[in-house]
């Protein structure tokens, strides 16, 4: 039996003192050990030792600020204290990390009851009732979820479904997971299927558009978005989901008329204010977007997304003030998970212009630190199969399968590393009057995510299309691509993870065009780990995977240039910054484009840029950040030894 196994029997048992002593002793070799401090809590709060018990939690919760039981334990023990309004907030904050907390949902409805606010309790005793009702096998998946155990969630709920295909919730619970690891052709079929079995369900409705909006499937989300709105047409949270949906197709006004009913309804709403903000950021309206998300900062002054919208403009500058109140709210234990990461990530921007980089680098570090705990990122599994990439697709793989594929010339994919210049380059092209500007489309990766759960897996799997699969590939991608052009002969698709992928779009599209979008490897690679990504780019939430990544991207294109010689065009972003001209040049040479003087003047086109660099590229050419990341050189030692192959063979 192991030693906390023994404690949490001696726990059970009533051996408080002795179990104390042994957690003491756990903890005096590993003090962060999360389960050690979480048993400590619970046996502190058994022997009546509440106020040392509530001080071993806030040590648990900066430890790990999404642990659902830690939270859980805080309500118990301020309950015990008889703070009861502080218990109701500490088991709220355990269930929105948690819904399968029963104990939560009894004991808030105990303490409203208790205080005369029954009314109050009503949509929990739903909850709690919603939740008995659920099958055993479904509240473990919850749990497994919650606890970021996604593979045995998987599991459980998949077994479930096979003996009881037609459960809506387990539909739903497995649709949750899939999306949680990017399996989004899965959920969105899961959703689907659960809207035929349950019509009236209004949350399954509002899952199935947000599923059908991530897989970039936006014609089809506004479409189901607006037949519930007409159903539902004083609903708020529905008119907030068709306003986000009206911004996916580019219907800008009409979602901020939307989110102007939804502030009329629930006036100074966060969320609702920094959608707005990221609306008018969109469209170039800097100021006003600027003035929203001040407002969310205002009305809220623990929503840390406002801070980092702020921040993440890259041309707005904190005052001290701010500075300071968000220093302020950012050592608030009970701060929720995204929200201290938004703030970490935002007092870091803050410092670094302020040009205290020893403090902007722990906020960076702190912000990273809190990502890479909730991902599952393996470099060793990603050095691995861009390995079998390149085994798989070597020249003879090509020869054979020459001609493969849907002839179009269409696609030009812009790929690398983000934060390469990648953005820079997709808005200079999209300066040229015969290319429309797109987005980051997904469709190649989800097409590599098909193909991963076929017999053989990705890559093998390549081995085995045939020409007829690799035309039909090709020509979905023209087809469902559509909807994101303009009309213009060319666009531009600037996923820049594509670049594993090279060998997958040469079979399905032998004409597009491929630019490689590279930028020095310590000033990507650094500038990765400042930025908070929306989802995806896991490698960057550590110095050392993302310096592997570098790594191996640079072997993968190496060997792309070598079986596919002329098929990709390397861009380096230090040349474009020092010589505009000719590598517009280059670039629109290589796409078999006329040269256009308005893609030198590619700040004035008027375009919706969603990236973090959109306040950038709407400027002339600028070297501020070239060199930047020597700043923080001092503690880069870990990233320049991976980039050095030091740290991983």
């Amino acid at each position: 039996m192991s030693e906390l196994a023994e404690v949490k029997r001696k726990l059970v048992d009533g051996e408080l003192a002795s179990a104390l002593r042994d957690l003491d002793e756990v903890l005096a070799r590993a003090p962060e050990d999360v389960d050690a401090l979480y048993m400590r809590a619970v046996a502190l709060r058994y022997s009546g030792a509440c106020d040392q018990a509530l001080d071993t939690l806030e040590i648990l919760k900066r430890l790990a600020p999404s642990h659902s039981r830690a939270h859980q334990e805080e309500g118990h023990t301020l309950r015990d204290l008889g703070r009861n309004d502080a218990a109701l907030a500490a088991y709220a904050r355990a269930l929105a990390l948690n819904p399968a907390l029963e104990a939560c949902l009894v004991e808030s409805i105990k303490l409203l009851g208790a205080s005369g606010r029954e009314r109050s309790a009503v949509h929990l005793k739903v909850q709690l009732e919603a939740l008995q009702r659920l099958p055993q096998p479904l509240r473990a998946v919850m749990e497994l979820t919650a606890q970021n155990k996604l593979l045995k969630a998987e599991e459980l709920c998949r077994r479930y479904l096979q003996q009881h295909p037609d459960d809506v919730a387990g539909m739903r619970l497995l649709a949750d997971i899939g999306v949680r690891l990017g399996v989004l052709e899965d959920a969105e079929f899961l959703l689907e299927s659960a809207v035929a079995f349950a019509p009236d369900n209004l949350q399954v409705q509002m899952e199935y558009v947000q599923v059908l909006r991530k897989r970039q499937k936006f014609q089809a989300a506004l479409e189901q978005a607006e037949k519930l709105l007409q159903m539902h047409p004083d609903n708020p949270q529905i008119m907030s989901i068709c306003a986000i949906e009206h911004m996916q197709t580019g219907a800008y006004d009409e979602a901020m008329r939307l989110l102007d009913e939804v502030l009329v309804r629930v006036p100074g709403d966060a969320r609702t204010l920094v959608t707005y903000g990221h609306a008018l950021k969109t469209r170039g309206r800097t100021e006003e977007a600027i003035a929203r998300y001040r407002d969310a900062m205002t009305q809220h002054p623990e929503h840390g997304e406002a801070y980092y919208s702020l921040a993440n403009l890259k041309t707005y500058r904190f005052d001290d003030a701010e500075v300071e109140h968000m220093a302020s709210v950012e050592t608030n234990v009970n701060l929720g998970f995204m929200d201290r990461t938004y703030l970490d990530f935002a007092l870091a921007k803050a410092y670094e212009d302020r040009g205290e980089h020893d403090l902007a680098f722990s906020y960076y570090a702190k912000g990273n630190t809190l990502k890479k705990a909730q991902s599952r990122y393996d470099a060793d599994k990603m050095h691995d199969e861009l390995a079998a990439i390149r085994r798989v697709c070597d020249e003879a793989f090509f020869t054979a399968r020459q001609g493969w594929g849907c002839a179009q010339p269409d696609p030009i994919f812009v790929v690398g590393l983000p934060r390469a210049g990648s953005t820079l380059l997709e808005q200079i092209l999209s300066s040229h009057s015969q290319v429309d500007g797109t987005l980051e489309l997904p469709n190649i990766l989800s097409l590599s995510q098909r193909l991963r759960r076929r017999s053989g897996g990705y890559p093998e799997v390549l081995h085995t299309l045939t020409t007829d699969e690799c035309m039909a590939f090709g020509d979905a991608y023209i087809e469902d691509t559509r909807i994101h052009r303009a009309g213009a002969p060319f666009f531009v698709d600037k996923m820049p993870n594509n670049f594993r992928h090279i060998g997958l779009i040469k079979l399905i599209l032998p004409n597009a065009k491929i630019i490689d979008a590279r930028r020095e490897p310590m000033a990507c690679c650094f500038s990765g780990f400042k930025q908070l990504f929306a989802e995806g780019q896991e490698f960057s939430y550590d110095l050392e995977d993302i310096g592997r990544y570098y790594r191996d991207y640079e072997n993968l294109l190496a060997h792309w240039d070598e079986v596919l010689p002329g098929y990709v065009l390397r861009v380096q972003h230090e040349d474009v910054v020092a010589d505009l001209e000719a590598q517009v040049r280059r670039i629109l040479d290589f796409c078999g484009l006329p040269f256009e003087e308005a893609c030198l003047r590619y700040y004035e086109t008027e375009r919706n840029i969603r990236t973090p660099s959109s306040e950038q590229v709407r400027q002339p050419i600028f070297t501020d950040s070239v060199e930047q990341w020597r700043h923080f050189e001092p503690w880069l030692e870990p990233l320049k030894s991976a980039l050095s192959g030091e740290v991983h063979a």
